[in-house]
């Protein structure tokens, strides 16, 4: 038998075509569903308006037919498409950043290429930019953080596409990151350390964000083992950036009756420079009058005035480790589910014993 000949088991051309063809197409799926084609292009493209029973009854559909979306029949037709997709919230956050970079070079040492998308900290936004990347073939999802649309993860299953969570760790799923509710804890013992008991919280949106939830978890904890708790006047929300920093001061500065806290715990950097520049425009000494942390260690806290305490996050481990967990996977080896990269307190100049205890000599 020479080379040019299929072997016994190989499949001819012919059979080849036929394979390819077998794939289930929307059409398909649309009447096992008992729905219209645009319907099921809404539900696998994440849109909205369609009702919990058409959606349940197109993916059923879907899952029942073995049905992906053209560019992943392709690509399961010629095995890989040699690309790795990745949905953040943010693509401006500086941990984001780094931890993409050292994916993304990983990544591109192994041939893999990074498709990136950013979902705005919007679950359906997300849940519509995955499916776009799932849809297109690629061989592997980062996402970051362990709350996402259920669907999401029965598309990836479904398709065989193996993906990984980062900055958080979960009891469910892969993942690479942290015990976020373990770091802010150790920030606020160390202020209750110093002599903290009127300690405020700052954080982005904890709607569908399980890291800014657990941030506050862990303030709370350490307050409630010392038999303390945050006054709902120090627990605040706001968005994102320097700018929400400053309005979470304002709004804390200005609640009426409330004594002021000598501590405040942010959930990222950015909203702890914004806090302190609020404060030191209002006549706040820092730390002397308010100690501040913040989280994620960015590159500019080192040198803000004062230096600036926060949790470090290593960010590009987290990346390396979450490229090497889907390169695992994409060669049929068997990888750790959850690899922890616990984040470190970096003490600086931003936070000293409250003005009403006695500094020591």
């Amino acid at each position: 038998m020479n080379g040019d000949t299929p072997g016994e088991d190989e499949p001819t051309g012919d059979d080849k075509t036929s394979r390819r063809k077998s794939f289930a197409v929307a059409a398909d799926v649309a009447k096992r569903a008992g729905v219209s084609t645009a319907t099921v292009s809404r539900v696998l493209n994440g849109s909205a308006g369609v009702s919990a029973k058409k959606r349940a009854a197109v993916l059923k559909a879907a899952e029942d037919l073995d049905f992906v979306a053209n560019g992943a029949a392709r690509a399961l037709s010629t095995k890989r498409f040699m690309t790795i997709g990745a949905v953040v919230p943010n693509i401006e956050n500086e941990g984001f950043l780094k931890a993409l970079s050292a994916f993304q070079a990983r990544l591109r040492h192994i041939g893999y290429t990074l498709v990136l998308t950013n979902s705005g900290y919007d679950l359906d936004v997300e849940l519509r930019e995955a499916t776009a990347l799932l849809s297109r073939g690629v061989d592997g999802l980062l996402l970051v953080g362990d709350i996402h649309r259920a669907e999401l993860f029965a598309m990836s299953e479904r398709m065989g596409v193996p993906l990984v969570q980062t900055f958080t760790l979960s009891a469910a799923r892969p993942c690479v990151g942290f015990d976020n509710v373990a770091a802010t804890r150790r920030a606020a013992q160390f202020l209750l350390d110093l002599g903290h008991r009127r300690i405020a919280v700052v954080t982005g949106s904890r709607r569908d964000n399980d890291r800014a939830q657990s941030r506050v978890e862990g303030v709370r904890s350490a307050l409630a083992a010392r038999g303390l708790s945050i006054h709902p006047a120090h627990d605040v929300i706001v968005s994102y950036g320097i700018g929400a920093g400053r309005d979470a001061m304002r709004h804390i500065l200005g609640a009426e009756g409330v004594p002021r806290p000598t501590a405040i715990v942010c959930g990222t950097d950015q909203l702890a420079f914004g806090v302190m520049i609020e404060a030191q425009s209002r006549g706040l000494d820092v730390p002397r009058d308010l100690s501040i942390t913040g989280f994620n260690d960015a590159d500019y806290t080192a040198f803000l005035s004062p230096p600036l305490t926060t949790l470090r996050i290593r960010a590009t481990e987290i990346g390396q480790a979450a490229a090497d967990y889907l390169a695992a996977c994409l060669r049929g080896e068997t990888a750790v589910r959850v690899t922890e990269i616990a984040a470190e307190l970096i003490v600086r100049e931003s936070t000293a014993p409250p003005p009403d205890r006695e500094r020591p000599v």
